[in-house]
């Protein structure tokens, strides 16, 4: 399955919630849910009385749009979670919270985490140093996030440093005066502010 390319707010519709896909626009008026509060297409409008697969596959599918991700990566993320201790579902989303673009996301660098995997395509953040531009590498405590020298002149970075943004999770720092982070823990359960049934999830890979 290839990467969506379409429209991101037909994606919150088509879940009836916002997944924050936009940035900034998912926060002001232009916002298509508070518009249109029905699925995109022809029949978008008809209510169906869900079934319990239908709600288990929702959930599936809103958490793979929240994180951009194919089906394929998606349930590679499962696969893992299930081989680790603890709860297999909290364990996937804790993988999916150290994926790398997620954290420069988090952090501030990107408004939205499609905007954080191209800013780590492209090059522009470093590892400890060094420049990594693997969107899925995952993160551990102690790694050194920032801006790669020879790209903060840039005007988008230059506006991020004279931003008043703070982040709010504990698990890392940001400072964007210096376009530097770090983690400081792994993330947690409760540090994942999402509207997202995780058990759902695993009882659909389940069967």
């Amino acid at each position: 399955m290839a990467r969506y390319t379409g429209a991101d707010c037909r994606l919150c519709r088509r879940e009836g919630e916002k997944l924050f896909l936009k940035g900034d626009r998912c926060f002001s008026a232009k916002c298509s849910i508070l518009k249109r509060q029905y699925a995109p297409g022809a029949h978008g409008q008809r209510r169906k009385k869900p079934t319990p697969y239908s709600v288990q596959l929702r959930e599936k599918q809103k958490t793979k749009r929240i994180y951009g991700l194919t089906e394929k990566q998606f349930h590679k993320y499962y696969v893992m979670a299930e081989r680790l201790r603890g709860v297999t579902g909290e364990n996937m989303l804790i993988l999916l919270e150290r994926r790398l673009d997620n954290v420069v996301y988090r952090m501030g660098i990107g408004v939205s985490r499609d905007q954080a995997r191209q800013l780590v395509n492209h090059g522009h953040i470093t590892v400890n140093g060094k420049r990594v531009n693997i969107p899925s590498y995952l993160i551990k405590v102690g790694d050194e996030i920032a801006v790669k020298e020879n790209k903060k002149d840039k005007t988008f970075f230059k506006e991020l440093k004279e931003s008043n943004f703070k982040n709010s999770l504990k698990w890392l720092e940001f400072d964007p005066k210096t376009l530097k982070g770090k983690i400081l823990a792994m993330p947690t359960r409760e540090d994942i502010d999402m509207n997202i049934a995780e058990h759902m999830i695993v009882e659909l890979y389940s069967k």
